[in-house]
């Protein structure tokens, strides 16, 4: 039992990080995309930013419509559409198309890894549960920040076709894996419509909401043009920059450790920390970014504290709404990935006014609006009292 609950968690993993890696391994080649297609590099973010918005737009509606149906099945189906919609981006010539590409599969995200978090969770017993979601979130983290030095250094050593063809292949294996060895999965216990939306009643839930999307604003704001930075401001590019995208990748590794025990620990100071302890970063990088030296250290402390980050904003969310797992989760990505598509597009339209190196004042921006949400949450909830007597 153990060991096929073990094997399980893994194929939820895997498949979690095929279909983050397929969102946000992109990132790593948009330069070269906008070389290829030639397109601006504010046009080429589109392929971040218009699947982060499907992403946002059927978070909350596509787990709910789902949540009836057998999950193997509903699993099998994103996982398909994602390998087609990635064959498809592989032998595109047209910049149209591949944003169609990528876009019509986003609308089905949500759906996936909302399913792996809860069916996670499900599938050990209560005590074990939250190192079962842990492991799946792992993967969200690890294909958020890994697939994109992993994507530019394909790109970089043989072609942006190749690298598109990772995405193909994670996702296919995660297909035929789940296919093989993951059992019928139907529902049994099917939460109705009203009482899963009632959870949007609560002003905690909008408030935490409001928080996740800025700190996804303010994360994305850098992070979806670190590559164009690295290139452009610091002056590295090639074998040099797919390293530094490694020791981003490896750093959020590092980040989802430390994550779990300060929220064990002491979850809303860490929330509270956290605004600070990125603006940190930003102005460092800020001021830092064009000396190589330097950035390797910022790149290390960033792709940790990056880490950190999604990792409250998942704990943020799902605390506020305990009672419908499946659509706070839901939640979670939604408004995660609106963040998303405001910091980078906002990110976009500072490059085009005031030049990439100062996408860094669009993210403290939003670091700003996340600490005012963070305040007015601790200020109406109090966090000293245990979440069953304040969250109704």
């Amino acid at each position: 039992m153990e060991k096929r609950n073990n094997l399980f968690i893994l194929i939820l993993t895997i498949g979690v990080f095929g279909i983050l890696n397929t969102e946000m391994g992109i990132v790593g080649i948009l330069p070269s995309i906008a070389d290829h297609f030639q397109v601006s590099i504010s046009k080429a973010g589109l392929l971040v930013s218009l699947f982060a918005l499907a992403v946002a737009i059927s978070g909350p509606t596509m787990p709910l419509l789902f949540s009836g149906i057998n999950r193997k099945k509903v699993m099998l189906l994103v996982l398909g559409i994602f390998v087609l919609g990635n064959i498809v981006s592989v032998y595109t010539s047209s910049f149209t198309i591949l944003l169609i590409a990528r876009v019509i599969p986003a609308f089905l995200h949500p759906v996936y890894i909302s399913i792996a978090l809860t069916v996670a969770a499900t599938s050990v017993s209560k005590k074990e549960a939250p190192k079962a979601v842990s492991k799946v979130m792992m993967g969200v983290s690890a294909g958020m920040v890994l697939g994109v030095p992993i994507t530019s250094f394909i790109a970089d050593t043989t072609s942006i076709e190749m690298a598109m063809l990772f995405f193909t292949i994670v996702n296919a294996a995660a297909f035929i894996a789940t296919l093989i060895f993951v059992p019928s999965m139907p529902v049994k216990e099917r939460l109705s419509y009203g009482s899963q939306l009632s959870v949007l009643k609560k002003p905690i839930t909008w408030i935490s909401i409001f928080t996740v999307l800025f700190i996804n604003a303010a994360l994305y704001a850098i992070n979806s043009y670190f590559a164009e930075y690295l290139e452009t401001i610091t002056n590295i590019s090639g074998k040099t920059l797919s390293l530094m995208l490694f020791i981003f990748g490896g750093a959020s590794i590092i980040g989802n450790i430390i994550a779990g025990k300060l929220l064990t620990k002491n979850a809303h100071k860490s929330v509270v920390s956290y605004p600070f302890a990125l603006g940190v970063v930003y102005t460092l990088l800020f001021f830092l970014g064009k000396f190589t030296i330097p950035m390797a250290l910022i790149i290390l402390v960033f792709g940790t504290v990056f880490a950190v980050g999604i990792n409250i904003c998942q704990y943020w969310i799902t605390s506020a709404a305990p009672e419908a797992p499946e659509f706070s989760n839901g939640l979670f990505l939604a408004s995660g990935n609106l963040g998303v598509t405001i910091g980078t597009s906002t990110s976009g339209l500072i490059i085009s006014g005031m030049g990439t190196h100062y996408i860094v004042l669009g993210g403290i921006l939003f670091l700003i609006l996340t600490l005012v949400f963070i305040l007015i949450r601790n200020y109406m909830y109090n966090p000293t009292k245990k979440y069953s007597s304040y969250l109704k």
